[in-house]
């Protein structure tokens, strides 16, 4: 247990765990919904799996419609390798970037869950379309994640070969 905690990243942190953790407690206190768990470790993973997901809907997502809209604009992936190897600060900012965007996805994943919440309790929806719903929903997101991660690598790979 340790070792796991001692390889845990302020980015596992801030851009998992947190989110994970501030999603359960306003969520259960903002919906029909508990997310308590009484298990620590048991918490733990699932509070970070919770929050890894929300992430992902923000990379996913909510960077698209922002820049979309033009409210934020990327540099070329080739002048970001480049220029974080000159300035390391470039990549704690990156950091900072990615929380911001974590943050923006667990207020939208929160106003999601109490709208949900509001018409299941109305509509009293069975729980197998939620859970169905749910499950199919986390896979096309990992799937994505995945492509898109890869996707980096490759850019990152050409990046440092020019």
């Amino acid at each position: 247990m340790t070792d796991i905690v001692s390889k845990i990243t302020s980015y596992n942190l801030f851009n998992y765990l947190f989110p994970g953790v501030l999603f359960a407690v306003i969520a259960t206190k903002w919906s029909i919904y508990n997310f308590k768990v009484e298990n620590i470790i048991l918490g733990v993973f699932l509070y970070y799996f919770m929050g890894m997901t929300i992430s992902r809907i923000g990379s996913l997502w909510i960077e698209k419609v922002l820049k979309k809209s033009k409210l934020v604009k990327f540099s070329n992936y080739k002048d970001l390798v480049y220029s974080s190897k000159k300035d390391d600060k470039i990549n704690l900012f990156s950091e900072i970037n990615n929380t911001y965007r974590t943050l923006i996805s667990l207020g939208f994943c929160l106003l999601l869950t109490k709208i949900y919440s509001e018409y299941d309790d109305y509509f009293d929806i069975p729980d197998i379309y939620t859970t169905s719903g749910l499950t199919i929903f986390i896979i096309i997101i990992y799937i994505l994640s995945y492509k898109k991660q890869t996707e980096y690598i490759n850019k990152r790979i050409k990046a440092n070969k020019d």
